[in-house]
């Protein structure tokens, strides 16, 4: 069988600046225990998935990596151009336009939710798979991410109104109370859908700049908050995909970022977190002496349990997926 072709010359643009996952081969290695990848093998390379990809015809293929360039690669972030339909993009705010409620931020210390002045949005969460149309915009996430779905959260819709913003923060969590379901928030994808005529741009203040040139939109673009960073201007149907940990696992400052205030007009968007384990999985203090995947003996007899205790035992608060093979129960 022919090897299919990148789509794009390699001499003008390297794999890794296109197709996120190409340049995240940890995930695909040993580090794939660590992010709670417990349905990958270790042996196959990212590259193998994407030429997997590309023998699928067009009408197969849930997203296109060539619409998906490199934003910045400290912290990695990416663009993915017209990654929602109109279709869908109307759907999620017509979901979300009369549920919508002040948007509230998680305490440092309690990780209790709080409402404050760093974030004026109003938002509301759509569960995962409510329909046919939502159930689609998370597995085109799964695809492009290459994270699994139960790892991510309910989609949450945000509406910010003229003045409104999200001051610079973090997606990963400083509490503990927030990453007992599901750990540490690795990934973040962003999805515009609506256009903002003046600001709302959401721009990463400590990001460092590409030397490429087109990386990102000029400065005329931009508001003067966007001018702080690297920023991305909203425009309807795009999706940021950006990274809160580092491929080791450990959290990223540089993942800083903030939401413009909106100049002119109103920005809508829609948000999944993704985290490092299952978000959807329900611990209980019984019952958790169980491996939860056919490899975790293997995967112990290669000395797994010692190299990656994060995912093969866990802790008390959020128990690992290999607890018998590991022998700690």
């Amino acid at each position: 069988m022919a090897v299919p072709q990148l789509p794009h010359d390699p001499k003008t643009r390297s794999a890794s600046s296109t197709v996120p996952f190409l340049a995240l081969s940890p995930l695909f290695r040993r580090q794939r225990i660590q992010y709670g990848r417990k349905d990958m093998v270790s042996s196959l390379s990212p590259l193998f998935f994407f030429l997997l990809l590309l023998q699928h015809s067009s009408s197969d293929l849930v997203v296109n990596p060539s619409k998906s360039r490199m934003l910045s690669w400290k912290p990695r972030a990416f663009v993915y151009e017209g990654f929602l339909t109109e279709e869908e993009c109307d759907h999620l705010i017509s979901l979300a336009r009369s549920e919508l409620k002040r948007s509230a931020v998680a305490d440092n210390l309690s990780g209790k939710s709080t409402l404050s002045e760093v974030r004026t949005s109003s938002g509301m969460f759509i569960r995962k798979g409510k329909d046919p149309i939502v159930s689609g915009i998370e597995d085109k996430i799964a695809a492009w991410t290459f994270l699994p779905k139960e790892n991510g959260e309910d989609i949450q819709v945000l509406r910010y109104e003229q003045g409104q913003k999200y001051e610079p923060h973090f997606d990963y969590f400083s509490d503990k109370v927030n990453i007992v379901r599901g750990g540490h928030r690795i990934a973040t994808v962003l999805m515009y859908l609506s256009d903002v005529a003046k600001g709302g741009e959401t721009v990463f203040p400590s990001a460092q700049e590409l030397s490429q040139r087109g990386a990102h939109v000029k400065d005329d673009d931009l508001s003067e908050c966007g001018r702080r960073g690297v920023a991305v201007k909203p425009k309807r149907g795009d999706a940021l995909l950006f990274f809160s940990l580092h491929p080791d696992a450990t959290t990223d400052p540089l993942s800083l970022h903030a939401g413009c205030p909106v100049i002119e007009g109103e920005k809508w968007s829609a948000t999944k977190w993704i985290h490092v384990a299952s978000f959807d999985k329900i611990i209980t203090s019984q019952g958790n002496c169980t491996d939860e995947n056919n490899n975790c003996a293997r995967w112990a007899a290669l000395g797994e349990c010692t190299k990656n205790p994060e995912y093969m035992v866990g802790t008390s608060e959020l128990p690992g997926f290999c607890r018998m093979s590991c022998n700690v129960c």
